[in-house]
């Protein structure tokens, strides 16, 4: 049975809230309707690619990160702050998702946004124990190329790209282990032409 394009609504805040939004990058149109939180774009044909999500490596500022390091893979991509909240709890979970999907073929990658202390998002990251990379945007450079309306003042945030990097889910608001893993592990088994990838 498909998935409406809705999933669900739920009310949840995190760090700071949105309202109805479009926004336009590359073939996705961003859509929250009444304010829903929790949106899933299906079926996959229906989906559409994000604007180019690339910049520097929080972890080494001489390397740069791209969504296009992740070929065919599923990538969830976060976009989080040391000095937000509910960020700190939500970083463990998404770690324990990583941790049991890598080998599925997904990857992880956050966008560390508005974080002038370099250093204190770096120690963040470490006293949490994150495995998966970030992109250091303070300036939200890389959020900004999403779309121009894109919600970027709703963080914390997930972006899930299907493995034709194609938007399947966004969720805007903190995330729990088992609110994603069952969305990623679905993703990761959708068949190679439901992705978009060629056989």
């Amino acid at each position: 049975m498909g998935l409406s394009t809705v999933l669900l609504s739920a009310a949840v805040s995190g760090c700071s809230s949105g309202t109805d939004a479009v926004a336009q990058g590359g073939s996705f149109e961003f859509v929250s309707p009444g304010g829903q939180v929790d949106i899933l774009y299906d079926p996959p044909q229906d989906r559409g690619s994000p604007g180019p999500i690339r910049g520097p490596d929080l972890m080494d500022s001489d390397r740069t990160l791209s969504v296009d390091d992740f070929t065919g893979q599923v990538v969830v991509i976060n976009v989080w702050g040391q000095w937000c909240g509910p960020c700190r709890t939500e970083m463990p979970e998404l770690q324990k998702v990583y941790d049991a999907t890598r080998s599925e073929g997904v990857a992880f990658l956050g966008i560390d946004v508005r974080d002038n202390n370099r250093q204190a998002a770096v120690d963040f990251i470490i006293d949490r124990k994150v495995t998966f990379p970030s992109i250091y945007d303070p300036p939200m450079r890389t959020m900004i190329a999403l779309g121009e309306r894109y919600p970027t003042t709703v963080i914390p945030s997930t972006i899930v790209l299907d493995r034709s990097h194609r938007v399947a889910a966004v969720f805007l608001r903190a995330l729990l282990a088992e609110d994603l893993e069952p969305l990623v592990r679905r993703l990761a088994a959708e068949a190679v032409s439901d992705s978009g990838l060629p056989k």
